[in-house]
């Protein structure tokens, strides 16, 4: 899960799909998040971003933002971008095709092929945070079904 500055999106996005795998006893997947830049790297997730989680029951206070890097495309099968610009700032540190398959737009798991990007609500207040929780909660939902049918296989 990526975004800017790995405190607000990239984090909730994580923490949610986390929670479901272990609702659902799925052990064998690794999901991490970073910030395609080095702002907040040690920081803490946004503190909006804390509460939103709390109000579903997910504590992101172990959360430290990091840096994307070049390692992310050997260690993960799939990497999410919260937005357009984040999405084409992952694809220019790919240096050959297969590491540039692994990127998709988180919210295409939605809405597939529309390239929507997930609102930054870093200017915004609590209804902003909540606006993106529900539309990674739904994201997250089509990945661990996705998850569950390759388990079947």
């Amino acid at each position: 899960m990526v975004c800017l500055g790995n405190i607000c999106r990239s984090p909730m996005a994580k923490a949610i799909l986390i929670k479901k795998l272990n609702e659902k006893n799925i052990t064998r997947v690794e999901v991490d998040s970073a910030g395609t830049s080095d702002y907040h790297s040690g920081g803490k997730a946004d503190y909006r971003t804390m509460e939103s989680g709390k109000k579903h029951g997910i504590d992101l206070s172990t959360h430290r933002a990091r840096q994307f890097t070049r390692h992310d495309f050997d260690t993960f099968d799939l990497i999410y971008a919260m937005d357009s610009t984040n999405y084409s700032d992952i694809l220019n540190q790919a240096s050959k095709k297969e590491e540039a398959e692994k990127v998709k737009m988180i919210l295409n798991e939605i809405n597939p092929g529309a390239n929507l990007s997930v609102p930054d609500p870093w200017f915004g207040g609590e209804k902003d945070f909540e606006k993106v929780f529900a539309m990674l909660d739904k994201a997250c939902d089509i990945i661990l079904e996705k998850i569950q049918k390759e388990e079947k296989q």
